[in-house]
């Protein structure tokens, strides 16, 4: 008797997805399924010159239980992905620059144009 059970596979979490802000290619974003919010170090927003960020008083409690406080978020940031444009917030975070994903895109990103993703392969489909 053979089975026709699927098997179970990790959950991928995220995945590297390449966009530009301004005039600014990034070949790895990071598309976090898991993430709520849009995350840029600030010494990658300030050469952006995308203008002045409002003021927050919001804390962010990191995976080894630290508490980040994040001075500013900028809204209405267009973001391209692929040939598709899309309004995004921005959260800036002082932080050290990670050289391999400077930057952390949130699941409603993409949500907003209804696009696919093959969370199996990492692929996107609009």
């Amino acid at each position: 008797m053979s089975s026709n059970v699927a098997v179970k596979k990790d959950e991928p979490g995220a995945f590297n997805i390449p966009c530009t802000i301004g005039l600014y290619q990034f070949a790895k974003a990071l598309y976090g399924l898991g993430t709520c919010i849009n995350l840029i170090p600030c010494a990658i927003f300030k050469p952006l010159g995308l203008g002045e960020p409002k003021p927050t008083i919001v804390q962010l409690l990191m995976v080894d239980r630290s508490i980040k406080r994040l001075t500013s978020i900028r809204y209405d940031i267009l973001v391209k992905v692929y040939k598709f444009i899309f309004l995004a917030n921005f959260v800036i975070l002082y932080c050290e620059i990670d050289a391999d994903v400077p930057i952390i895109l949130d699941w409603t990103f993409l949500a907003t144009s209804r696009a696919l993703v093959d969370v199996e392969s990492g692929e996107l489909k609009f």
